[in-house]
């Protein structure tokens, strides 16, 4: 039998020095100022590719997400459904409005529908649904049907500026709706076999790469909010067709190259942009989308955070797909920044509501966080992708991080509700709506919801990865054989996974299991032998290579205790505060937990116990935590407001939930951060 954690050399991550700034187990990459990654990294076309394992190979079979894409099959996506209705958004495919009529088509309306059926598809895929497929099938007709004979397909510019096709890409979204309807198209297919939306797909993106580029009589621009880039990857993954890879390479190449083609064309049109007031509020225009510099001299994010997760997500795929290193640098430094400066303990991104984005280094308040759910999405996106690039356990922290907080928090319990911004504080004046007049966020929510499975495994030569830990199973395609894995587990509220593995016949390969960076103590077993997780541990996974038979198991233990979690001393709002933790869920205070205590008057004891336990009448089941806090008193003070003496305090028996779960019961005070002494 072969030795477990034998390494192969050819698939090493860390080629320097051998004992020279390795990270250790559990531990994280070595990286320099402002996420300059330090001497040792290997080049892409030397580590590891691995790719996503389909989610229609993959079956979500656990108490936990199945629960979730349940309610979002059977409730977010009909409730989705009847918004689009009801708002105007699927009637607008039909081309019938005309000057007068109410409601006015919006330009971002066709990726609102275009996210939609990308939900629907993955759902349809997994859990065969009549009426939903009717549903579907009624939408994806009225959107081939909206398509112009040469390709074009966008309604508000069919209707309501019919002249005006591609003369505001800055602000007017039109290559940001393209590469929804692209990506829909994909999904669509892969669910469904069906070539109809598919095929417009592709005479879109034909229609695109004739009117784009740096040829005679082409435009040399590129997208204000950035998704098609991304999309016409995908599609090229899809189709086979080089052109779709090389197009996106071209908007992702040309963005912030000089002059800036925004400016351009303003001059040319003459006439101000779709969003020209907001524009010039800004005091650097060029940095909400990302056009300020080329991408690969890019280190800090900066601009819009939406924009920014599909721009970087799509530099990304380009790195993984043409081996550019240079590209693969700024991708690296880009997410070390988000991370390291800008991102939320529940993995929110982009703290401002003014610019809906990115401000400086660590100003990351609570109350007023804006933290949108579409920026949480495109996230794991982007984390999901740097996966691909390489497998660092960094990477699939921060996508767990974002899934289990920043991304379900932006869902209600029943899958009817939904928060555009996700604060991590309130005074209870804050709540989820049905809709929104800008509905980017709830079909967002639905389709990565929908399309769990996809990041759980990865596959490549020699190498399966667990990313994620989710009950139910996986058939991989694994250098010619099938394998099918599968793991048992109550994740995330226990941390023990059992792995069984089935190859077709005995096969060696790499297991690698990532060894999320909240866990100080992992333990792990393959066939009842403990291993030693030290030994085999490399840039937080841990890589298990033997020959495997049938049936064989490997047992890992993740132990969760609940614990407390402190800021960056730059974060000013954080300071003297901690935030309480277990697994890789964040947990909050909220005011009907805690009846007749006063959030805004409670700390934490320090060093009091946290103790966990499981209520099943809670939330429909749910860990809660229970500490010892403190209320400061008013009851003693004689109406003034201020002494030269400190207020007396009460002891406090303090409950805690998982952040994703606020807000679903009665109104109240929710917050996260609390000061402790």
């Amino acid at each position: 039998m072969d030795a477990v954690g034998s390494p192969r050399a050819v698939v090493r991550a860390w080629s320097g020095p051998a004992g020279v700034g390795l990270p250790t187990a559990g531990g994280r990459s070595p990286l320099t100022a402002r996420g300059t990654p330090a001497r040792g990294w290997a080049t892409v076309e030397s580590r590891v590719r691995l790719r996503p394992v389909p989610w229609s190979r993959v079956r979500v079979e656990d108490r936990f997400w199945s629960a979730r894409q349940r309610t979002n099959r059977l409730q977010s996506l009909p409730h989705a459904h009847a918004q689009l209705a009801e708002t105007g958004r699927l009637a607008a495919f039909a081309l019938g409005w005309r000057p007068g009529q109410e409601p006015v088509p919006h330009y971002f309306w066709d990726s609102d529908v275009a996210k939609w059926v990308e939900a629907a598809s993955y759902a349809l895929a997994t859990d065969p649904d009549p009426e939903l497929g009717a549903r579907l099938g009624e939408v994806v007709r009225a959107i081939v049907g909206a398509q112009q004979p040469d390709g074009y397909l966008n309604v508000y510019f069919s209707t309501v500026e019919p002249g005006a096709h591609w003369q505001d890409l800055r602000d007017a979204h039109e290559l940001y709706c393209a590469g929804h309807l692209i990506e829909a198209a994909v999904a669509h297919h892969q669910a469904t076999g069906e070539r109809v939306l598919l095929d417009a797909a592709c005479r879109l993106a034909d229609h695109i790469g004739r009117v784009f580029g740096l040829g005679p009589g082409q435009i040399p621009g590129y997208s204000g909010h950035e998704e098609v880039e991304l999309a016409l990857v995908r599609l090229y993954r899809a189709t086979g067709e080089e052109r779709y890879l090389a197009q996106a390479r071209y908007f992702v190449d040309q963005r912030g190259q000089s002059p800036n083609y925004f400016e351009v064309e303003a001059a040319r049109r003459g006439t101000p942009g779709h969003a020209e007031g907001f524009m010039r509020s800004l005091r650097h225009p060029a940095r909400h989308n990302q056009s300020h510099a080329p991408v690969r001299q890019q280190s800090e994010a900066v601009g819009h955070a939406v924009r920014a997760m599909y721009l970087y997500s799509a530099m990304t795929d380009l790195a993984v797909e043409t081996g550019d290193e240079e590209l693969a640098a700024a991708c690296r430094r880009l997410f070390a920044d988000v991370t390291g400066r800008h991102m939320y303990i529940t993995g929110g991104v982009g703290s401002s509501a003014a610019n809906e984005g990115f401000t400086e280094d660590w100003d990351l308040p609570n109350a007023s966080a804006y933290a949108e759910t579409c920026a949480s999405v495109g996230l794991a996106f982007w984390a999901h992708r740097m996966l691909e690039l390489e497998p660092r356990g960094e990477y699939g922290d921060v996508l767990e991080r974002v899934l289990y907080n920043g991304v379900l928090a932006g869902v209600s319990a029943d899958g009817t509700r939904f928060f555009y911004a996700n604060p991590l504080a309130s005074r209870g004046d804050v709540h989820r709506q049905e809709w929104f007049g800008c509905a980017c966020c709830p079909p967002n929510a639905a389709r990565i919801v929908a399309s769990l499975g996809q990041y759980v495994y990865a596959a490549g030569p020699g190498t399966l990865a667990v990313h994620l830990y989710v009950q139910g199973q996986a058939e991989v395609d694994l250098d010619g054989q099938r394998v099918v894995i599968r793991q048992r587990t109550d994740y995330p509220w226990d941390g023990s996974v059992e792995l069984t593995l089935e190859p077709e016949k005995p096969a060696r390969f790499e297991l690698l299991l990532r060894l999320p960076g909240w866990c100080r103590a992992p333990r792990l077993e393959v066939q009842g032998q403990t291993v030693d997780v030290g030994a085999v541990a490399r840039d937080g996974y841990a890589w298990l290579d033997r020959t495997w038979r049938a049936g064989e198991r490997v047992r890992l233990v993740l132990p969760m205790p609940p614990e407390r979690i402190w800021a960056h001393p730059q974060v000013r709002e954080d300071q003297g505060c901690a935030a309480l933790q277990r697994g890789p869920l964040i947990f909050c205070l909220e005011e009907v937990d805690n009846p007749g205590i006063p959030l805004g008057r409670v700390s934490l004891v320090a060093g009091a116990d946290i103790v966990a336990e499981w209520s099943a009448d809670l939330l429909g089941g749910v860990v809660s935590l229970q500490t010892l806090g403190r209320v400061a008193r008013g009851d003693d003070w004689g109406g003034a407001l201020y002494r030269p003496a400190p207020p007396r305090a009460a002891g406090a028996l303090l409950r805690a939930v998982p952040y994703f779960a606020w807000d679903n019961r009665a109104q109240g005070a929710m917050r996260v951060w609390l000061p402790e002494g």
